[in-house]
């Protein structure tokens, strides 16, 4: 079965609300953060309800979920105090995710800022090992991620990610998780040439250590070094790319985890676009959403097409026309999916749908034009 889901949120409920949530989007696999991304605040383990929450899973058939280490931890960091929060706070979420039953939190490996990146390999092996020596009870694997180059943070290319694992003496307790929005906008182009993107990563870095693969699309070109994400088909990667990742023989078995934005036309409407992407991958739209939807789906497509509107390159279009033109974005800052939308509510189409329910028509319709 393909183990697909997302990110989710991490409640008052603990593990009950995630495994809620992930169900309603039809996910076989999640990622969850034990507390809040941004800070170290954390309520007890025993407040998680971890037992009914794996009970819950398992009535969901969901059997191996992900977590995510928090954004604030640097192993980077020239700072003293930095560096020793992001050992001392990395070594609890580690003792966090062992307790809730998980193999593998996702970590940002860290960004050197002052330094160089030389310095940076060394700071980050070093903070790993101290790390990896301060939770031997454990059996928990950091996953490293695949960084889109932003800033001056680690793990943009694969002979950066080989070099820290090469410098940590228990790298049998490193996996990686690689990021498709992350990889192309570091310049691996895996929409021409997956294939061979695949076995670079082999030949540095092993593609038996990939444990997670996170799967976005981007709002960049290949190389940008930006770090947007856009759901699966409205960005440069598009969604044929996407779901040969998905499908490739050579990453199955792993989970695969979106993390694409929730949309909407302001923040109190949006939502996000999981359970159609997961429906589109795991190619079950029709058992997902009805025949009827696969209708309607075929309606949207026709009137776009008598706007000559064609989906790649109209996505490609706008995204180069907020990147290259300033006055065009000043004038009409609208994204792709924003533009797609008011296409419809102008024409007055599908005017019983809510929002949500009309972008995951267009999502339907990016993936299937």
């Amino acid at each position: 079965m393909l183990k697909i889901g997302s990110h989710v949120s991490f409640s008052d409920k603990g593990l009950i609300s995630a495994t809620a949530e992930a169900t309603s989007y039809g996910s076989s696999s999640f990622m969850i953060y034990t507390g809040a991304p941004q800070n170290t605040r954390r309520k007890p383990i025993d407040s998680m309800n971890i037992e009914q929450g794996k009970l819950d899973m398992q009535a969901a058939n969901i059997e191996e979920i992900v977590v995510h280490a928090p954004y604030i931890i640097n192993l980077g960091s020239y700072k003293e105090n930095t560096y020793e929060l992001a050992v001392e706070f990395l070594q609890e979420e580690i003792r966090r995710t062992h307790a809730i039953g998980v193999k593998n939190i996702v970590l940002h490996p860290g960004a050197f800022t002052d330094k160089d990146a030389e310095y940076g390999i060394n700071r980050i092996a070093e903070g790993l090992n101290e790390v990896l020596n301060g939770v031997k009870e454990t059996d928990v694997n950091i996953a490293l991620e695949t960084m889109a180059g932003k800033g001056t943070e680690m793990g943009r290319s694969f002979e950066e990610l080989a070099s820290i694992i090469d410098k940590v003496e228990r790298n049998d307790r490193l996996t990686v998780c690689m990021d498709t929005c992350h990889i192309h906008d570091a310049g691996y182009d895996i929409v021409n040439d997956l294939d061979g993107v695949l076995q670079k990563f082999d030949s540095l870095v092993g593609l038996d250590r990939i444990a997670v693969v996170h799967i976005n699309d981007s709002k960049n070109p290949l190389g940008a070094g930006k770090d947007r994400h856009t759901p699966i088909g409205s960005g440069y990667i598009g969604y044929d790319t996407i779901h040969n990742v998905v499908h490739h023989p050579l990453l199955q078995g792993r989970p695969f985890i979106l993390e694409t934005p929730w949309i909407g036309k302001n923040a109190k409407t949006q939502r996000p676009m999981y359970e159609i992407e997961i429906a589109l991958l795991r190619g079950d739209v029709a058992g997902r959403f009805g025949e009827g939807f696969l209708g309607e789906v075929e309606l949207l497509g026709q009137f776009y097409k008598k706007q000559d509107i064609d989906p790649k390159s109209y996505v490609l279009d706008v995204w180069n026309v907020l990147k290259n033109d300033a006055k065009a974005k000043k004038l009409d800052p609208r994204e792709p999916l924003e533009r797609l939308f008011d296409l419809i509510t102008e024409a007055n189409l599908f005017t019983n749908h809510s929002e949500e329910e009309i972008n995951k028509l267009i999502i339907a319709w990016l993936a299937q034009a």
